[in-house]
Parts: structure tokens; sequence; C-alpha cells
């Protein structure tokens, strides 16, 4: 007998699970469909992002941070260290527990909200009487569903290089980047976007001399000009080596080496010859053998689902949220468009402003933003004032010993509604979320330089920026 279910979400990743869980809370009977294998060979549920993406990485970024800080920071504070190692399988057995406690947690939730996990692959088969048939086929076993809501959430995956074979050992995507048994003598990396510059740090704190190729003549074209500047500057001072616009011509491999042949911007041909390297080139949609076909839906030239504002396809009671969606491939935007999902299937009226999901490199110093760049208002006419403060004013910044970059906020000319807020430095990640507030509810920047923030604290130098507004900070 088929069972039944009002919603089946197919994918696990922060995106579906989380539209489980929200669909679940408002009353259906919910499935979620999921195939993920860990190099245990146990299922799991989170996806890409728990298992090899968001939270893996920054499980190493903390690691390498703290042995940077040992090594060469520790001594401003009056510490005295010496014979400083890294025991690399120790760190990686770190970052695997923090994943395996996270998916644990995930499975632990859909229990508790009464999700029926099916393990395995789930294709769309056809339109049914109920709905939609699915069926999930796991060791040579398949099992079929049926449901009247289906929620596609299978994410993306690392878009590869035509020509350059991923092998995970010599040559690695972003999955096979955070597992080196051992730190690389010299790393390669191709791209200079959010991947290649993360895990780049990670492999260059722990001791590799780091080269990153990037084919975009501009380093962070999508963050604000102002900010992909600094950022050039204080990765170029902690040594990381970034080219850019550059054109690879071939890779080749031999025992232990990879020699890549490229030219650069000025058309001169150069070899780089490394010891890893990792290519970090994007992510395309997971949209292939779902079966879209079955029931009529399709998929644009790059493998995206066409949706509307609230996450419909052309198909009724069929949605596509996170990664196989137009909009930034980002694992809180794919969250937020889960809630929304389910809650639309609900009769609710939920929305989300794109504009205000912020998006966050995990460098050091962090980068974040929110809203409109610089060179977005001056390509819109649109007529804005600009504050901006430095970390290095900020006692607590200087406390800590990080006081790089400085906090820079971006508002209408007439209004004073604050358009976009970019901040490069310490904590970054959760400095913005106070800004992504004030945008979700139309403030001003004199709102934000009228509240109240805690001091000592880096918060402060938010506020500061908003002051600089109207040319007022009170610090500088």
């Amino acid at each position: 007998m088929v069972k039944e279910f009002d919603v089946i979400v197919i994918g696990a990743g922060p995106g579906g699970y989380i539209a489980a869980i929200r669909a679940a809370q408002l009353g259906f009977s919910v499935a979620c469909v999921e195939e993920w294998t860990n190099p245990q060979g146990k299922r799991v549920l989170g996806g890409t992002c728990l298992n090899v993406g968001c939270i893996p990485s920054k499980a190493l970024l903390a690691s390498s941070e703290e042995f940077e800080k040992i090594l060469h920071h520790a001594i401003d504070h009056g510490i005295t260290t010496s014979n400083v190692k890294i025991d690399v399988a120790k760190m990686l057995a770190r970052k695997d527990g923090i994943v395996n406690k996270m998916t644990g947690g995930i499975e632990y939730l859909f229990k508790k909200n009464k999700i029926t996990w099916l393990k395995g692959h789930g294709k769309l088969i056809a339109k049914n009487d109920v709905g939609y048939q699915i069926d999930v086929s796991s060791d040579e076993v398949t099992e079929s569903v049926s449901s009247k809501y289906v929620i596609i959430a299978t994410g993306s995956k690392s878009r590869h290089l035509s020509g350059i074979v991923v092998d995970n050992k010599l040559i690695s995507d972003n999955e096979g980047g955070l597992s080196f048994e051992s730190v690389p003598k010299n790393l390669g990396v191709i791209g200079a976007g959010v991947i290649g510059l993360e895990l780049g740090s990670v492999w260059r704190r722990l001791g590799a001399d780091v080269t990153i190729l990037e084919a975009m003549p501009k380093f962070l074209s999508a963050a604000d000009e102002g900010i992909a500047k600094e950022a050039a500057k204080l990765f170029k001072k902690q040594g990381l080596k970034i080219e850019m616009g550059v054109k690879i011509d071939a890779v080749t491999t031999d025992k232990d080496s990879v020699t890549i042949s490229y030219t650069t911007i000025d058309d001169k041909e150069q070899t780089l010859v490394v010891d890893r390297l990792i290519v970090s080139v994007g992510r395309v949609p997971n949209t292939e053998n779902l079966g879209l076909g079955n029931i009529g839906l399709g998929v644009d030239e790059r493998g995206f689902i066409d949706v509307d504002a609230c996450c419909r396809t052309k198909l009724p009671n069929v949605y596509a949220i996170g990664d196989v969606v137009r909009g930034p491939m980002l694992a809180h935007k794919a969250e937020d468009e889960g809630v929304l999902v389910a809650e639309v299937i609900a009769g609710q009226q939920p929305h989300i402003d794109y504009n205000c999901v912020p998006w966050v490199i995990y460098t050091s110093p962090e980068i974040a933003w929110v809203g409109k760049t610089e060179q977005q208002l001056k390509a819109e006419g649109r007529a804005y004032n600009t504050g901006q403060f430095p970390f290095m004013a900020n006692g607590r910044a200087l406390g800590m010993g990080s006081s790089d970059g400085f906090v820079k906020v971006l508002a209408d000319a007439n209004t004073d509604e604050i358009l976009g807020a970019h901040i490069i430095g310490l904590n970054a990640s959760d400095l913005i979320a106070e800004v992504v507030v004030a945008m979700e509810f139309k403030a001003a920047s004199e709102d934000i330089a009228r509240i109240c923030h805690p001091h000592p604290s880096l918060s402060e130098v938010v506020r500061e920026a908003a002051l600089g507004v109207e040319n007022r900070s009170l610090n500088m």
C-alpha cells in the first residue's frame, strides 16, 4: 500500500529540513527524502551544508585561527609559547564530531516533530489522485509514496571545470579541501569566491603557501568596492597570493604534484606547481535525475527551477526552494524559503525581502553585507549618504587584538532609510544582523545612531558608522 502524506520534501539540507519542521509544526503529515551517506556508510540528514559545507568549514576555520593566534599573536598578550604544532588528524576529528552532533540533532528534531525520514533517492514519477507520486530508491529497493504538496529542496553541487579531473586526492573540490590528511607545502586554489577564500585561509594559517587563481578581473565583485579593496590588502598582508583575470590553460598531475598552466591578465604565460589543488568555481543546482519531466516540470539553461515570489513552480502544489531556484546560494536564504513555503501551504501570507538577505565570508577578518553596494546605488542614480567607522578606533576591538577593517552604512540622502551596510572586521557575521533587522523595518540610519549600544563592544562600530551618515561620529 502506498503511503500518503500531506507534504513531502525532497532533500534534507537547511532548506529542506527546516521546511519539513515548519510544515509539521503547522499540523501537516510530513515526510522528507534524503539519500546522503557519510564516510562511515551511515545515512545522515543535513545535506551539503552540515556534512561538507558550512559547518565543517567553519570548524576548520576556527581551529586554524586558534593555531595562528597561538603561533603569532599570543606574544602580544604576554603569552610565551614554544614548540607549537598542529595535529591535523585531531583537528579533522573535531570537525567530524561537530558534524555528527549537528546531523544527529536534526534526526532528533524529525522524531520530535513526527516527520518520516524516507532514506534514499527521491524521484517524481507522476501526478495521481492524491497529488504526486514519488519513488524513493535505496539499496535496490524502491518505495512509492504520495503527497498533495511537494517541496523540492535538493540543493547544489560543486561546479567542475572541463578537463580537470577532481579525485579529491591531488585535485579536490570543496569537499576534498576539508579533509587533507596533512598540510600541503604548496596549495593552489582556482576561484577567489567565498569557498576559495575560506579554504585557502584555513590551510595558509596552518602553514601552506597558498596561491589563488581567479578568472574574474575584479576581486569580490559582488561586494562593495571599498570592502573588496580592504579585503585584498589584508589578505595580501596575511600571505594569501591572489591573481585576478587568470585564464587556466591546462592542469596536469603526476604522482604527488599538480601543475597549473595559466595566462595572466596581461597575457603572460605562467606555470604553478603545487602539492594540492582545490577547484572552487561555484556551484550548480541538483536538478538532475529528479523526474521533473515526468510531471511536466522543466529547468532553465543553467539547471534552475523557475518559481514565483512564494517559490511556487508552474505546477499546482509543487514548490522549489534554496539552491535550485533563483537568488543567492545561501543556507539561511534556503531556510527562510522553507518556512515561507510551509506557511503558504497553510494559507498564511509570509514574505521574504531578498534585499535583506545578508552575505558572509568567514575569513579573518570576516566580511558581511546586506542591501545595496555603493556601486549599485551609483548605477541606479540614487542619492545617498555614507557613514564609515574603523575598528581601530574601538576599544573592544583593540583589546581583542583584532582592529582591522571598518563598518560602512549607506542611507538615502532624502529619507535617511538604510539602503545597505558593509562590514569587514571581527565578528562581522554577527554585527550585520542588527542592520538586517533595521532594514526589514525600513529604519533610518538615525534609528541605529540613537539606540544605546553596550560599551565597550564591537557593536559600537555599527552605531558610529550610522552616526557618520550625518557626519556626527563621536569617537573619530
